[in-house]
C-alpha cells in the first residue's frame, strides 16, 4: 500500500513558537514539516495545522503558517476532541438534480473528488507523545488511514518520541519519513512535479 496524493490530507500538529525551542532536534523536525507543507502545496493536497493553547504556547511558527490552508486552535491534547475529524471529513454535499436539458451522463465531466473522499491523513507534530499521539489515535478510531511522518515529529526527549512511535505502530498507523511521502506522492520520475519535489528533498 502506497500513499496516494488524491486521497491524502496533511495535518501538522502544534509547531508553535514557544514550544519548538524545547523540542529535541527541533531544527530538523521543523525543516521536514516545512518540506511536507511545501509538497502538499505542489500537489494541491489540503493542509491543516493545530495550535495547542496558543495564548500559552504561541502561534504556529511564522515560516510554516502561510503554507497551511487552515489552522485550528485547541485546548484538548487531541484535536479530534474539538471536532477535527468532522472537519477532515465534512458532510457529503446533496446530489445536484438534473433537468430535461442536462447532458447525458457519458458526456458530463467528472465531478472533482469531494473532500470527504480523502481518507488518508499524513500527520506529523509536537509533542509526539502527547498531542500528536492522541490526535493520531483518535483519527484511527474515526477510521482514517493515518501515516505518521517520523522525521517531522518531535518531543522534548528522544525516549518520549520513540515511545509514541512504538504505540502508534501497534495501533495501526503507518510510520514513514518525509522522503517516503515525497516519492510515494510522485510514484515516477516522469511526474511533472518531480524536479520541484526533488529540489525540496535535497
Amino acid at each position: 500500500m502506497l500513499l496516494d496524493p488524491d486521497d491524502s490530507q496533511l495535518l501538522l500538529v502544534d509547531y508553535q513558537s514557544a514550544l519548538m525551542p524545547a523540542i529535541h532536534e527541533s531544527g530538523a523536525v521543523l525543516a521536514n514539516a516545512l518540506r511536507l507543507a511545501r509538497m502538499a502545496r505542489l500537489f494541491d493536497i489540503p493542509s491543516w495545522g493545530t495550535e495547542e493553547n496558543p495564548q500559552g504556547l504561541g502561534e504556529t511558527v511564522p515560516e510554516l503558517r502561510p503554507l497551511l490552508d487552515k489552522v485550528v486552535g485547541k485546548l484538548h491534547f487531541s484535536a479530534c476532541a474539538e471536532g477535527l475529524a468532522e472537519r477532515l471529513r465534512p458532510p457529503a454535499r446533496p446530489a445536484q438534480g438534473g433537468n430535461a436539458r442536462s447532458l447525458p451522463k457519458h458526456l458530463q465531466k467528472a465531478a472533482p473528488a469531494p473532500a470527504e473522499s480523502r481518507n488518508t491523513v499524513v500527520v506529523a507534530g509536537c509533542e509526539a507523545h502527547v498531542c500528536l499521539l492522541q490526535t493520531a489515535l483518535d483519527l484511527l478510531d474515526e477510521e482514517f488511514e493515518v501515516w505518521v511522518v517520523t522525521d517531522a515529529c518531535g518531543s522534548r526527549s528522544e525516549r518520549n518520541r520513540d515511545a509514541a512511535f512504538d504505540r502508534l505502530a501497534g495501533a495501526g498507523a503507518e510510520l514513514v519519513t518525509t522522503e517516503m511521502v515525497a516519492f510515494e506522492w510522485l510514484r515516477t520520475a516522469e511526474h511533472p512535479l518531480f524536479k520541484e519535489v526533488l529540489a525540496l528533498v535535497k
